[in-house]
């Protein structure tokens, strides 16, 4: 069927085609494109066409196919354009087709394709044509190859039932040979279960006799059994005896002794009970010691804070120290942020522990340290040095307030030295009756080793 769309009679070029073109006349049509291509300049080319102008004919026919397309039929510049080329490349061809009268022995498909891109008068009858005659081209050509594997199929089909019939016969040979032999097989099989059954006729009979074997002999064994349990029992009891004798002629007492003995090891144990309830400290004071006078040689914290040294000065702290029964109490943070504040927390800890390890060693002193645990998210995961009691404020408590807990606990009278600079711990220490060094000394006299 052909449309005009405003042309007058015989012009091609008002034709519309009004079906899809046919695949074989729409790859013969891009393969002129393609060779007309390259005789263009870019210029000359479409807009969507100038990126493929440097392509070669068979990457640009397969890669600019749909776009040559496109352009052909919306593009009447650039199809006439590749119409001249093609006049140019074919011009017996493309003369024929203007005249109107095709060559009868060209193909449908390179007629078809001239018509397309030159658009003479009739230009959409012989398309249809070529399309046409392209499917009934290929119809014949499915039916040869349809004929030509249904030729193939019966051929197979018959061979494949000559061996059919050579399998079936080798087939019934071999299982009449099978049947033979199964039958063979059952006879012997049948013996077989005869002499299986005489067999476990036999081997019952064995086991009976076996069991009643093992029967006799379990009940020999167990009254063997019995008679030595019979007679380990009378020589245990024979033992104990003999063993007594020995022992009472070893001790060489009476019953009596053995009571007294007994009664006074009571009483012993009673006094050593009472004395541990109590908590009894071994008497260290004598009668001596109990007259007001002034020894010679001995001071008292104040008598040392008198003396004319230094407050930072490291000997007044070494003085306080040998001191009897001295207590040193040291503030951990304060006096870490005093002398090394940029290390870590855990590495001053394990710092000044050790140092004051040392101190503890060296003085014979009481040494206590005390940590904010304010801070910690966790457990401190720390084993003490040997002679420092570490702690930790509980959470609430601050390390100042343990500190003076630590302080109000001790007696009066025994020396207690606490190590901060804190003012407010330094005073409330010195008022509970305690003696308050400098963190600055402390760190002097660790330093010294």
């Amino acid at each position: 069927m052909v449309e005009t769309t405003g042309g007058g009679p015989g012009d091609g070029a008002a034709e519309v085609l009004d079906r899809p073109l046919p695949d074989g006349v729409r790859r013969r049509v891009v393969q002129i494109v393609s060779d007309g291509f390259g005789s263009l300049t870019v210029g000359e080319l479409p807009a969507q066409l100038r990126q493929y102008a440097r392509f070669a004919p068979n990457r640009r026919a397969k890669f600019a196919g749909n776009a040559m397309a496109a352009a052909l039929e919306t593009d009447p510049l650039f199809r006439q354009r590749i119409g001249e080329k093609l006049r140019e490349a074919q011009p017996e061809l493309t003369g024929a087709l203007d005249s109107g009268s095709p060559p009868p022995a060209a193909d449908p498909l390179d007629v078809a394709a001239a018509a397309y891109v030159l658009r003479p008068t009739d230009w959409v009858k012989l398309v249809t044509a070529a399309g046409e005659e392209a499917q009934r081209a290929d119809a014949e050509r499915a039916d040869e190859e349809n004929r030509a594997e249904l030729e193939r199929l019966r051929a197979e089909l018959a061979r494949a039932r000559d061996h059919t019939r050579v399998e079936t016969e080798r087939l019934r040979t071999e299982l009449e040979s099978a049947r033979k032999e199964a039958e063979s097989l059952h006879r012997k099989l049948r013996a077989a279960l005869s002499d299986v059954k005489r067999g476990e006729a036999a081997l019952r009979k064995a086991h009976g006799e076996i069991e009643a074997v093992r029967a006799e002999g379990q009940a020999q064994v167990s009254a063997a059994e019995s008679e030595t349990r019979r007679l380990k029992a009378r020589l245990g009891e024979t033992e104990a005896a003999l063993e007594a004798a020995r022992r009472a002629a070893r001790e060489g007492r009476s019953v009596e002794d053995m009571r007294v003995r007994l009664l006074l090891d009571t009483l012993l144990d009673a006094t050593q009970g009472l004395r541990r309830e109590l908590a009894l400290p071994p008497v260290s004071v004598r009668p001596a010691e109990t007259v007001d006078a002034v020894e010679p040689g001995r001071m008292s914290p104040k008598d040392i804070a008198a003396r004319a040294l230094s407050e930072n000065d490291p000997q007044v702290l070494d003085q306080l120290l040998a001191l009897p029964q001295a207590h040193l109490v040291v503030d951990g943070y304060n006096v870490t942020k005093t002398g090394y504040p940029q290390m870590p927390l855990e590495k001053q800890r394990l710092r000044l522990l050790g140092q004051l390890s040392q101190l503890a060693a060296q003085s014979g002193a009481e040494v206590t340290c005390v940590f904010d645990g304010a801070e910690l998210a966790a457990p401190v995961l720390l084993a003490p040095p040997r002679g420092v009691r570490v702690l930790f404020s509980k959470p609430g408590v601050t390390a100042d307030e343990l500190i003076r807990q630590l302080v109000r606990a001790e007696p009066p009278g025994r020396p207690v030295i606490v190590a901060s600079t804190d003012r407010e711990v330094a005073d409330g220490v010195a008022r509970a009756g305690a003696r308050p060094v400098a963190s600055a000394m402390l760190l002097k006299r660790l330093s010294r080793g």
